[in-house]
């Protein structure tokens, strides 16, 4: 270290907690909540919205993934934001912005429409959600009540996923499908008024200048991966897909060479290479990923297969959330007494025999059995998701800690709405497949028109509004749709099943050992305080 950084202090460490702590964590556990409740809260009302505007499945996969996908296009970009202008305040307006558009995606005309409010949503939880873990590593010191805080609020953004879809199926028991977008509202005003009163702002922030020209690439490129990802799949959106992702390629060198050749680097690839923190960034991206997926997947399977009511469909995932909170506390513990490898790994396991289990459902499925198997996949969740995002954040110096906040978000958001194009997609390709061969081996399908075929192979909801068309064929289509449907899914599960593998298995061979993974994390802490 030279004589001029030895005479720069260095940052002042976090304290052990904030000055009232409790109120603190409950202010960002509910910006984390409300985020998460706008994420799930469209997967419920899927097969109503379907219903209500006659949507094909590429365009209710858009309405499932808008939200995680406006928040995966902005939340590098607002990550630095926060860290230069203010954490706290770019939370406040978040809040705010989310309690306006709640209602403009409640009250949309029309399915693009509803689109385009779902994708502003993600944008104003970009505001919000990587705040809330960037303040918890800013606010709490290395060690043990870093660790619980971390625990808590990834079981409680985890777990409002189940809350959001509980109280979905409750309220679409009685109102119509844009009462579901509203649930956040009272979230976020109680979120809003807390963080204002109790939050300390300007914690450990940097004055770094924000790269904008990275940041504005960082959400083309995010925004052509998850499309191009959820389009690709589809026969008739093709084209449209492979453009984007190949737009997506070009735009991930740009970004890499803006990144290694600016000032300020949005996000520093320094740190992002470090063994640490890529690896579970990869692996958490998937793991979270697959829990959104199997939810997307299931909640129309488990209404349009199964018969089940919102309510029962709601409340059939809710096993998803009781196996979060019991693990919880123990993945803290797990995590300081055998390390980030092992406690990922068991998480891993449990969400892949989740998935095995969802390739056995079919329309003779008991309830206790789906239950089950949402409960697999939630203590598979809950056991990977503390390793995940505490191994990116001990990783990364304090001042950057935006970038691991906004990392550990895009394991939930990208991963999810990855998850959810790719499985909605294999789910919207399989259905049309399965349909379209059920058309040409029936003895009527030279009396079919193209446009009928098309309004058939387009969704379960589509379907069904051919059916009450031709009331003659309503029980043929109805069955052939069913069995659609149950083939679509089954292959979007293995899919699953094929990824969840494959992230496993990175985080087996590149996530070292406990005693490897302390020593990596002091040679980092060393390295970041010679640079301050």
């Amino acid at each position: 270290m030279t004589d001029a950084a030895a005479s720069v202090p260095a940052a002042p460490a976090a304290p052990a907690a904030p000055a009232r702590p409790k109120l603190v964590l409950t202010a960002l556990i509910l910006g984390a909540l409300v985020c998460n409740i706008n994420l799930a809260a469209a997967n419920i009302a899927l097969p109503d919205i379907g219903d209500a505007f006659g949507a094909g499945q590429t365009a209710l996969n858009l309405v499932a993934v808008g939200c995680s996908l406006g928040l995966a296009m902005s939340v590098l970009y607002l990550g630095a934001v926060a860290d230069r202008y203010g954490r706290k305040q770019l939370l406040v307006i978040g809040l705010g912005l989310t309690v306006i558009i709640s209602f403009f995606a409640a009250f949309a005309a029309s399915i693009e429409m509803l689109v385009v409010a779902r994708i502003f949503t993600g944008i104003a939880a970009g505001m919000a959600y990587p705040v809330t873990l960037s303040l918890i590593t800013a606010l709490w010191g290395p060690g043990k009540q870093r660790t619980l805080a971390i625990a808590l609020w990834s079981a409680v953004s985890a777990t409002s996923t189940v809350i959001g879809s509980v109280l979905a199926g409750i309220l679409l028991l009685w109102f119509w499908w844009g009462a579901a977008f509203l649930l956040a509202v009272p979230f976020a005003i109680a979120g809003f008024i807390l963080v204002w009163l109790y939050v300390p702002s300007h914690v450990a922030e940097n004055k770094d200048k924000v790269d904008h020209l990275g940041g504005v690439i960082s959400v083309f490129m995010i925004g052509s991966i998850v499309l191009g990802l959820s389009t690709v799949f589809v026969p008739t959106t093709r084209t449209f897909g492979v453009i984007l992702l190949i737009s997506a390629v070009v735009l991930i060198a740009l970004f890499a060479w803006r990144q290694l050749t600016a000032k300020s680097p949005l996000y520093d690839l320094k740190v992002a290479r470090r063994r640490m923190f890529w690896a579970p960034a990869t692996g958490g991206l998937i793991v979270f990923g697959s829990l959104m997926g199997a939810m997307f997947v299931g909640q129309q399977f488990q209404q349009n297969i199964l018969g089940y009511s919102t309510l029962e469909a709601s409340l059939s995932i809710v096993p998803a959330g009781i196996g979060l909170l019991l693990v919880a506390p123990h993945s803290a513990k797990l995590v300081l007494t055998r390390g980030s490898r092992f406690t990922m790994m068991l998480g891993y396991v449990f969400v892949l025999v989740g998935f095995i289990m969802a390739l056995f459902w079919n329309e003779t499925t008991p309830f206790w059995y789906v239950s089950l198997g949402y409960m697999v996949i939630g203590i598979g969740a809950g056991f990977a998701m503390t390793p995940a995002s505490r191994a990116i954040t001990e990783s990364t110096p304090v001042r950057r800690v935006g970038m691991a906040s906004a990392t550990a978000d895009l394991q939930r958001d990208l991963g999810g709405s990855v998850m959810q194009g790719v499985l909605g997609a294999i789910l919207a390709a399989g259905f049309a497949h399965a349909f379209g061969k059920l058309i040409s081996e029936s003895s009527e399908a030279s009396s079919i028109s193209d446009q009928v075929t098309a309004a058939l192979q387009a969704s379960y909801a589509s379907a069904l509004h051919v059916a009450d068309q031709y009331p003659q064929y309503k029980d043929q289509i109805i069955q052939a749709a069913q069995q659609s449907l149950e083939t679509g899914a089954i292959a979007a599960y293995a899919v699953g099943a094929v990824a969840i593998a494959i992230g496993a298995a990175v985080v087996w061979i590149f996530l070292p050992k406990k005693s490897k993974e302390l020593e990596l994390v002091a040679s980092y802490e060393k390295a970041d305080a010679d640079k301050a």
